[in-house]
């Protein structure tokens, strides 16, 4: 796969000498805790490519709560106070590191004044969020700031989105070195996750609703399969959106909507557009939860689509949305158990298909629950990858995704140390 040429693009190196390789902020958080102690554990053996030692902080505005994550931690890691409303204490932050890792949430409300920071000090950024319309709108307003400075911004580094972007990256390239072309149709089923949700998610989750409950203009950029493709010639090709029960005579399988395609699929179309169109201007990419053949499929098929149907439904209407906030849905802080983080697991099938018909079946598995313990394995190696794989010669600064600005070096990453695998399934 090639990316983009970004030889216009002046990259900014001087961040090589900072004193952080990494900067988790937001470290306090549910799942920066997870992260933190990831960081920690995997960084006390880990090197850069100069075999010195990988320095890192954690930095959030409340120092105390700081001072008890460190204490946790049993490491002497530096602590940086920062507050998004603060934008000097950004400033100082975003200037010390290669790159910073957020997992402040909900994006659309907290995470403007981080990306302007990072962008306008040349600082790598990654995140997990799942908010496509927060995308779609630091894009608009700070691209031309990042390729300046030679910040790489690379949202979506957790469950949203890497599992899809990768393991279609990953699908395309073995169907080139096996067909000579890449698939023209890609259907992603959910085979199985076992998970849970944490307080986080629903708060962003609850957030989206909002907008696109007060605002017209937010329901058409959401409905928008190339929401994420700025080039000024984007395909228009009808794509596939599984919202309601289907049934999969191929595969012998009951489907239901999948309740993070709405971003999967925008971040994988945009990853096309950021490799040139390797899968082809044509290209069909879809979402959908495998569920079981017969009765008890169809049911449960049935039951998961108005679940997500009357959940969508009940958000948008500000009553609605701020009793299930307050006496139903989990609290912001809550999540998992560290058991159930470690007893989780996803396994995701990518079904290819060229022009010419023939079909390539591959899959991406994870070893833990995949929005939080995977999730902040993926998030840190995406960090380290930015910071120690990619230098900004090969890839320059703008808004990038996992899979083009990455790929290869971040799939041998992640299966070396995140937990995750991608193989061809034979047939």
């Amino acid at each position: 796969m090639n990316t983009t040429d970004n030889s216009n693009n002046k990259p900014n190196t001087d961040n090589e000498k900072r004193p952080y390789a990494v900067v988790l902020y937001g470290a306090t958080s549910f799942v920066g805790k997870i992260t933190a102690h990831y960081l920690t554990k995997f960084l006390s053996n880990a090197k850069d490519k100069h075999g010195n030692n990988v320095t890192w902080a954690i930095a959030g505005r409340d120092e105390d709560k700081l001072n008890k994550l460190q204490s946790d931690l049993e490491s002497q890691v530096d602590i940086i106070i920062a507050n998004s409303k603060d934008a000097a204490s950004l400033d100082k932050m975003t200037k010390q590191t290669q790159v910073i890792i957020s997992t402040v949430g909900p994006y659309l409300k907290f995470g403007e004044p981080l990306i302007k920071s990072c962008t306008e000090n040349g600082t790598d950024y990654v995140d997990l969020t799942g908010e496509a319309i927060f995308i779609k709108d630091m894009m608009d307003k700070y691209q031309d700031t990042a390729k300046q400075s030679g910040a790489r911004i690379v949202n979506s580094c957790g469950f949203d989105s890497i599992p899809s972007d990768l393991g279609t990256y990953f699908t395309q390239t073995k169907a080139e070195e096996k067909f000579g072309e890449a698939c023209e149709v890609v259907h992603m089923r959910v085979k199985a996750a076992k998970g849970g949700l944490s307080g986080g998610t629903i708060a962003s989750m609850a957030t989206i609703f909002e907008e696109v409950g007060q605002d017209k203009s937010r329901r058409k950029q959401v409905a928008n399969p190339y929401l994420l493709n700025d080039d000024k010639n984007a395909p228009n090709v009808r794509q596939t959106n599984i919202s309601k029960p289907e049934y999969d005579s191929e595969h012998n399988r009951w489907l239901a909507p999948f309740v993070m395609a709405s971003i999967n699929t925008r971040v994988v179309h945009r990853t096309n557009q950021l490799l040139d169109y390797d899968y082809g201007r044509e290209f069909k990419y879809d979402e959908a939860m495998w569920m079981k053949d017969g009765m008890k499929g169809k049911a449960s098929s049935y039951a998961m689509s108005a679940g997500l149907f009357g959940f969508a439904t009940a958000m948008m209407i500000k009553p609605s949305r701020e009793f299930l906030s307050k006496h139903v849905l989990p609290k912001s802080g809550s999540g998992p158990s560290k058991d159930e983080q470690e007893n989780g697991y996803f396994d995701i099938r990518f079904f290819g298909q060229t022009a010419k018909k023939e079909a390539l079946t591959t899959k991406v598995t994870g070893d833990k629950d995949p929005g939080y313990g995977s999730t902040s394995q993926m998030l840190s190696q995406a960090a380290l990858c930015l910071a120690q794989d990619v230098s900004k010669e090969e890839i320059g600064g703008g808004f990038w995704t996992p899979a083009s600005a990455m790929g290869d070096k971040l799939i041998t990453r992640l299966e070396a140390h995140a937990g995750l695998h991608f193989e061809v399934v034979e047939s």
